[in-house]
């Protein structure tokens, strides 16, 4: 019997928000017994606002009074809120039945600082960042795309593809011969896009 993956995320979407936490994605992988269950979670945007501003009165003049936290800065999810997010999505999993069959891994993590673009709001959220995009649909003769993310709403995104490249590295097929392009992109033609961290 198929998995019903829009009952597995309304479940995982409905035991985040009574955690104060947001499903990023949802993925589902492998069969028979190497089945694995993917959720990537991050805390909902008061939360976040509320990492934020711990941090800030953890910093003074720049530089970290406490040592690191242990929580996923960018996600704000801590390994407590990856646990009790698990425990209480699996028990509700096995009671209504959610994935039929064998025996599956259940994995749940923050999105992780390469975490992907999906809604709307992400791509708001991180307007500025460097991103890698495939399209559905060629633009310019190119499905792969990489440079700084700018959301324009309505639909839309403009990708800047005028960011250096490394020396010494190969010229990725997604950038145009010319630098100081932008290219615009409808969301409807996205597949595929994620962060690209920069460190």
């Amino acid at each position: 019997m198929p998995i019903d993956e829009v009952q597995v995320r309304a479940i995982a979407e409905r035991v985040a928000a009574s955690s104060g936490l947001e499903v990023v994605d949802v993925e589902f992988h492998g069969g028979g017994k190497g089945r694995t269950l993917r959720v990537f979670i991050e805390k909902n945007a008061d939360g976040r606002r509320e990492l934020e501003e711990k941090l800030a009165q953890e910093t003074v003049e720049g530089e970290r009074v406490l040592s690191p936290p242990a929580w996923d800065q960018l996600a704000g999810v801590t390994h407590e809120d990856c646990a009790n997010f698990s425990r209480e999505f699996g028990t509700i999993l096995d009671v209504e039945d959610a994935i039929p069959g064998a025996q599956y891994l259940l994995e749940v993590s923050s999105p992780g600082l390469d975490r992907k673009l999906a809604k709307p709001e992400d791509f708001e959220r991180f307007s500025g960042s460097r991103v890698k995009i495939m399209t559905r649909e060629p633009i310019l003769g190119n499905r792969h795309f990489e440079g700084r993310l700018q959301a324009n709403g309505a639909g839309q995104i403009t990708l800047d593809l005028s960011t250096e490249k490394k020396k010494g590295k190969r010229k990725k097929a997604a950038e145009p011969e010319e630098t100081g392009k932008a290219v615009v992109i409808e969301m409807s033609n996205i597949e595929r896009a994620k962060i690209v961290p920069e460190i």
